[in-house]
C-alpha cells in the first residue's frame, strides 16, 4: 500500500546509527580522499608517504568530528524480555529492546523474538528527537496516535518533559553543548590545516592541542547526563540498561589523536625543527642554493667598458 510505505508510517523510519546525513558527510571526505589518491603519484621521493600519512590522518580527525554530530549511539542499551505487545492485550511476545541515545533525540528499536509473533511482523525503530527546530512532546504524542507498540512508548515515555524521571531536560542540554563544542572543534581543525600549509607549523600544532580540547569539552558536557539519576526501564524481570556507545569512545580517541599529534608537532618544533620542516615538505632544497653555474653568457660590452 501506498507505494511499499505501510498505512500508519507515512514518513521514512530512522536508522539507529546511520541516517542520510551521515551517508553524505562520509561520501564527501571519501571524495576529498580519493582526490588527493589521485595525484598522490605526481609526489616525489619521501615526501609522497609524508604527504599520505598527513592528509588521510587530517581527514580522519574532520570527519569523526562531523560524523558524530549526526550518530545515534551516543549511549546505547539492549535487552531481551517477555512483554505485552499491544495496550488493552494479555498477548506476551520475547523480543529485543534497544535504546540508542545521540545528541540530537533517542532511538527505540523492537525486534521480535522471532519477527512474526501474534499474527504480526514486530520490527520497529522509532525516531523521537529534541532538537531546536523539533518537539519532543509532540513526536509521542504522534506516536500514540499512530498505536505504536507498547514497549517503544513505554521507553519513549521516560524522556518526555513530563515524565517523573525529569531527565529530558539534561539530555538535551548536554546534547546542545556536545554539538557546539563540536562544531567549535571543526573549525578549529580547519584552522590548523591552513596553518600546517604556512611555514607557521608550531601554531598548527597549537590548534591541534585546541581541536583535541574541544573534542574532550563534548565528551564533558555529554557526560552530564550522568549527574542525573536515570528511571529503571524495567520490563518484567529484565531491566534495559545503558552505556556510552561507539560515538562517545570514538570522539574520545580523535580528541586523544590531535592531543598526541599536537604535542609531537610542538616538541619536534623546538627540538628538531628540520625534521619537522622535512615531513610538512617545507625544507629548503641547499643543493638547489649552492649549485654553481656551469655555463655563463657574458656581455662584451660591459667586459670592454670594464677594461
Amino acid at each position: 500500500l501506498f507505494d511499499g510505505v505501510y498505512p500508519f508510517y507515512p514518513q521514512q523510519r530512522k536508522a539507529f546509527v546511520f541516517d542520510v546525513s551521515t551517508i553524505i558527510v562520509i561520501v564527501v571526505f571519501l571524495t576529498f580522499a580519493c582526490s588527493f589518491l589521485l595525484i598522490i603519484p605526481g609526489i616525489r621521493g619521501r615526501a609522497r608517504l609524508y604527504w599520505t600519512l598527513r592528509v588521510l590522518l587530517s581527514l580522519l580527525v574532520g570527519v569523526v568530528i562531523v560524523v558524530v554530530q549526526f550518530t545515534g549511539d551516543w549511549e546505547t542499551g539492549w535487552v531481551t524480555a517477555n512483554t505485552t505487545y499491544k495496550s488493552f492485550s494479555h498477548a506476551l511476545v520475547n523480543v529485543d529492546i534497544g535504546l540508542h541515545v545521540g545528541l540530537a533525540g533517542v532511538n527505540v528499536t523492537l525486534m521480535g523474538n522471532p519477527v512474526n509473533q501474534v499474527n504480526e511482523t514486530i520490527n520497529y525503530n522509532e525516531y523521537f528527537s529534541w532538537s531546536f527546530d523539533a518537539d519532543y512532546d509532540h513526536s509521542y504524542s504522534k506516536g500514540l496516535e499512530r498505536g505504536l507498540p507498547s514497549p517503544i512508548l513505554y521507553v519513549a515515555e521516560k524522556f518526555t518533559t513530563q515524565s517523573p524521571c525529569n531527565v529530558h531536560r539534561q539530555y538535551r542540554i548536554s546534547g546542545h553543548y556536545a554539538s557546539a563544542t563540536l562544531w567549535v572543534a571543526f573549525c578549529t581543525w580547519l584552522i590548523s590545516n591552513m596553518l600546517f600549509s604556512m611555514p607557521v607549523l608550531v601554531y598548527g600544532g597549537y590548534m591541534l592541542l585546541v581541536t583535541g580540547a574541544f573534542m574532550i569539552f563534548s565528551l564533558l558536557s555529554f557526560s552530564t547526563v550522568r549527574n542525573s539519576l536515570m528511571c529503571p526501564i524495567q520490563f518484567g524481570i529484565a531491566t534495559l540498561r545503558i552505556g556510552y556507545g561507539g560515538s562517545f569512545w570514538i570522539t574520545l580517541a580523535t580528541g586523544l589523536l590531535c592531543f598526541v599529534a599536537g604535542i609531537t608537532v610542538v616538541a619536534v618544533h623546538y627540538f628538531n625543527l628540520d625534521l619537522l620542516k622535512t615531513f610538512f615538505d617545507l625544507r629548503e632544497d641547499k643543493a638547489e642554493e649552492y649549485q654553481e653555474m656551469i655555463e655563463v653568457y657574458v656581455n662584451p660590452h660591459f667586459v670592454n667598458k670594464g677594461l
